[in-house]
């Protein structure tokens, strides 16, 4: 079973792009957050514990140290001759452009590094960031913008104390595609509050703003965050695996088959993952979206062009 016959993925695409596998890797940079340093809150995310998101990433390493750890882990299994500094944990745009700068040039300047990825938050991207992101593809390098907005509801970004609103990733996301900076929007499936309906208006939302790769994650519930507390106490109920696998496939058939996913799901490792289960298992959940889509005979953007039930996307806008 593979995914990528079905689904427009982002390894295949740099595969299709560079002649060879290109492996992207992780990065802490140590940076921190806006509702995390009082700037906006305190406490971040109901659901966030970086940790969950970048397993592998090490903040008491050196770049250089982690570029290597990964370059070894990599070697064992895709053998990639070519790699994306992936800087992921926190808000990787959230400092002086300068001290930015240096970190993502420190990161690029390594051996066979053939682009960066910055993964932040809307309300963190100045026009001097997008500047830099510039002067970085226009030197030929593989360039992307990641933008964590998770919902296009309101309610539910500060029900989750998310510390920005859907017009500031409007905003941001406008900015960046103006300069032809490649966009990547990260949504989450199963927030609280939200029903199916209300993923399929957030996807339309952002297809209309305009986009290049989506991100899916399943929400899971990982130990020391305000979620877990919500979860233990019967708030919250997370998605079975056979719920999220149908909702990924509704949302990738009516996404359409031009944009990049960079991913369809998201674990945690077993030792800080609460629940589901199940999304401890990766490779679980991609064959259960490839083979629903198998049965349904879909892909891609079969559905793009289609209207996802309309009398519920009223009740839910």
């Amino acid at each position: 079973m593979i995914l990528s016959d079905r689904v427009n993925t982002y390894g295949q695409d740099l595969l299709r792009r560079h002649g060879e596998r290109v492996h992207k890797i992780a990065l802490d940079a140590g940076f921190t957050c806006p509702n995390r340093d009082g700037t906006k809150g305190r406490g971040g995310c109901s659901f966030c514990n970086n940790v969950s998101f970048s397993p592998d990433a090490d903040a008491r390493l050196e770049l250089a140290a982690q570029i290597s750890k990964a370059r070894r882990a990599i070697a064992k299994r895709t053998r990639a001759q070519k790699f994306i500094a992936y800087f992921q944990a926190y808000t990787n745009t959230y400092d002086k452009v300068e001290a930015l700068e240096a970190l993502y040039r420190e990161a690029l300047n390594e051996p066979d590094m053939i682009g960066i990825a910055v993964g932040t938050r809307p309300d963190c991207v100045s026009s001097d960031v997008l500047n830099l992101l510039e002067r970085f593809r226009d030197q030929g390098l593989e360039v992307w913008l990641e933008l964590g907005l998770q919902s296009s509801f309101d309610e539910t970004l500060e029900r989750v104390n998310r510390g920005h609103t859907f017009a500031e990733y409007r905003a941001t996301a406008r900015a960046t595609r103006q300069r032809g900076i490649p966009l990547c929007t990260h949504l989450i499936v199963g927030l609280p509050g939200e029903t199916e309906a209300h993923c399929h208006i957030t996807l339309d939302k952002v297809l209309d703003i305009g986009v290049d790769g989506l991100k899916l994650h399943p929400l899971h519930i990982v130990k020391h965050t305000l979620l877990a507390h919500q979860w233990r106490q019967g708030e919250y109920h997370p998605l079975t695996r056979d719920e999220y696998i149908g909702m990924a496939a509704n949302l990738i058939e009516r996404t359409p088959e031009n944009i990049v996913y960079h991913r369809v799901t998201a674990t945690a490792s077993r030792d800080v993952l609460l629940a589901p289960v199940w999304c401890a298992e990766k490779w679980n959940v991609l064959n259960g979206i490839e083979f629903e889509l198998r049965q349904r005979g879909t892909r891609q953007g079969c559905q793009a062009a289609t209207a996802y039930a309309t009398e519920k996307l009223r009740h839910a806008a």
